[in-house]
């Protein structure tokens, strides 16, 4: 069974107060200040009052339970801590000076993060709905967090690959001295065509390759109330009927606010998504556990 604790955000015992970024594998350079889970209340035990030793009987049962209870407990961390011939286990966990993460530290909990109705970035704190007949598949050979086409078919340029009519992926900005979401945007959106219809990760031409291509839109836009900055170009392949793809640049809502990349990449000709829905998935973009939509859970967006 693997140990590796799961990408999130977790305490930074380096900076108090700080949440730092987990990617699952090591720490990034991603913070935010801390936000710590409500305390439960404690429950409150019997009072002794003048009744006649009953009160004082259940304090003293309750005690005993709390310290079988304790027993067990620690007696299933030195089992469970060591493997079958005697030596002590080895976490996958981090190294850095930060408490080693827990599941508990993670932020977003069980809902918007486990809604299968919605595409949720916690590194960039935000969530997408997921439209109808699209799917959000486990891995991806690209590994940017994705949804797609729930159907498939035989790449025009390489029958052997499988493509898809809709694809959107996020990510975060790296390895750019750019600051602008307009310049970002401008510069993502030759490599956001190049993967979706020069190369794929692979290195295969599935559409035959780029032969020209017209922008269609370079503009300033609103996303989940912050100012962004989109592209969108026409794209004209060797084989198929090509497609539109879009860049679209914008702060993230959590932590430093690093620029947040939205990919969409759609198939043009009658079998692609309306090109609609691209203007329609960028206005449902919302904060992580925004209380007014609660994050688009429950929203529901047609292809």
């Amino acid at each position: 069974m693997s140990n590796a604790t799961p990408p999130g955000w977790y305490p930074d015992s380096a900076a108090p107060g700080t949440d730092r970024w987990w990617d699952g594998t090591a720490w990034t350079a991603h913070t935010r200040p801390n936000t710590p889970a409500p305390q439960q209340p404690v429950p409150r035990m019997y009072g002794g009052g003048g009744s006649s030793g009953g009160g004082g009987g259940r304090i003293v049962a309750i005690t005993a339970a709390a310290l079988v209870v304790v027993g067990v407990a620690v007696t299933g961390v030195v089992l469970l801590g060591r493997d079958d011939g005697g030596a002590q286990s080895k976490s996958s966990g981090p190294t850095r000076s930060a408490p080693l993460p827990t599941a508990t530290g993670t932020a977003g909990g069980d809902s918007p993060a486990t809604d299968l109705t919605l595409l949720v970035d916690q590194l960039n704190g935000i969530t997408l709905p997921i439209p109808d007949g699209w799917e959000k598949p486990e891995s991806t050979v690209d590994k940017a967090l994705t949804m797609r086409t729930t159907d498939s078919y035989a790449c025009p340029g390489d029958s052997s690959a499988f493509c898809y009519h809709g694809t959107v992926t996020t990510r975060t900005a790296s390895e750019t001295d750019l600051a602008s979401a307009e310049a970002l945007a401008e510069q993502d959106i030759t490599t956001a065509a190049d993967k979706a219809y020069e190369e794929n990760a692979v290195g295969d031409r599935i559409h035959g390759g780029i032969t020209s291509h017209e922008q269609l839109r370079s503009a300033s836009v609103s996303v989940a109330g912050r100012t962004g900055y989109e592209v969108r170009w026409r794209v004209h392949t060797a084989k198929g009927p090509g497609g539109y793809v879009q860049s679209l640049v914008f702060p993230s809502t959590v932590g430093s606010e690093s620029p947040v990349i939205v990919r969409y990449a759609f198939d043009a000709g009658p079998d692609g998504p309306p090109l609609s829905l691209m203007d329609t998935l960028t206005r449902a973009i919302r904060p992580i556990d925004d209380s007014e939509t609660s994050g688009g859970v429950g929203s529901s967006v047609a292809p």
